[in-house]
């Protein structure tokens, strides 16, 4: 592939989906009545993709690299907040492919354990995601292995893709789409699928702001790196074809604090009775403490991207 934005299209996507199609899971559409969350007009529909495969949308991509590139013998490599070694790691296991994953120490407990219940080799080193991918590169140069790129890598996107897909076919119709945005493989996968024949909004955390300052700038650039959801959103600056998408087909990014995004975390466990990780939940939190503002009669998607999280304790 060539790496332009015009090669992540609804049909290279729909490809991707008859691939992957026997290793994922259709995750379910749960409708909200709007007036519970304080909008009697709106309806609302969220996309447990927590409930996917190795828990969060990243097995999509993970598949779609897999079995659409040739793997080498020593396997491949993959730099990770958590979720999306996780995902790598699961996909290797179930495909019989030697997988190395490199997580920063930030990454959660919860996403490490998984990434070890996989059965696949990790190294833990660095703070941020940055510091990972930078070790991933320098083993990927001296082994061999096959980079599997979180979110910058068209194979990635096509696979994030294939759930705007099916949140299209169990959702009709909506107006909005409200996604989380880290480096942008899952919101640059669903805005191309929906190629603005809906209105896609990006969240970010307050401190991790990678799409909004490229907004800013016109270009990706380097942006703060914090907050409450730094293991899964905050990769240092949003992916170049992420970005080459979004300036055509992503209307806008709004900003949620960390007090909203734990908030939102407790409306869905008492309301659905899910469990978001942070950037599971800031799509949600974009709603909830109405950064986003719907007009009365909208009908709003939203993605509830991952639930990789030790935050429910059960022993009780």
């Amino acid at each position: 592939m060539t790496g332009s934005d015009d090669m992540i299209t609804a049909e290279r996507i729909r490809a991707a989906e008859q691939r992957i199609r026997r290793h994922i899971r259709r995750t379910p559409v749960i409708e909200l009545d709007g007036a519970d969350l304080g909008f009697p007009e709106t309806r609302v529909y969220c996309k447990l993709e927590m409930l996917q495969h190795a828990g969060s949308f990243k097995a999509r991509g993970a598949f779609t690299n897999l079995l659409t590139r040739q793997v080498p013998p020593v396997g491949i490599a993959a730099a990770s907040g958590g979720n999306h070694g996780a995902a790598v790691a699961y996909a290797a296991m179930r495909l019989g492919i030697p997988a190395r994953i490199f997580v920063p120490s930030i990454s959660s407990p919860a996403k490490i354990a998984r990434i070890r219940e996989y059965g696949a080799e990790l190294v833990v080193g660095g703070e941020r995601y940055a510091d990972a991918l930078a070790a991933s590169e320098a083993w990927i140069a001296e082994s061999g292995a096959l980079a599997v790129h979180a979110f910058d890598q068209d194979e990635t996107l096509l696979g994030q893709g294939t759930l705007g897909l099916e949140l299209e076919e169990q959702a009709a119709n909506l107006d909005t789409v409200l996604v989380a945005v880290g480096g942008g493989g899952l919101i640059g996968g669903i805005a191309a699928w929906y190629a603005g024949r809906t209105k896609v909004v990006g969240v970010e955390p307050e401190g991790s702001p990678t799409l909004f300052r490229a907004f800013e700038a016109g270009k990706p650039v380097d942006a703060e790196t914090g907050g409450i959801a730094a293991d899964s959103l905050a990769p240092r600056r949003v992916g170049e074809r992420c970005f080459a998408i979004a300036r055509s087909y992503v209307s806008g990014v709004v900003l949620v604090s960390d007090d909203a995004i734990r908030a939102a975390q407790e409306a869905l466990w008492k309301t659905l009775r899910v469990v978001a990780e942070p950037g599971g939940a800031a799509a949600f939190a974009a709603l909830l403490s109405r950064r986003y503002e719907p007009r009365p009669g909208e009908r709003v998607g939203i993605v509830l991207s991952g639930g990789n999280t030790t935050a429910v304790d059960f022993s009780r």
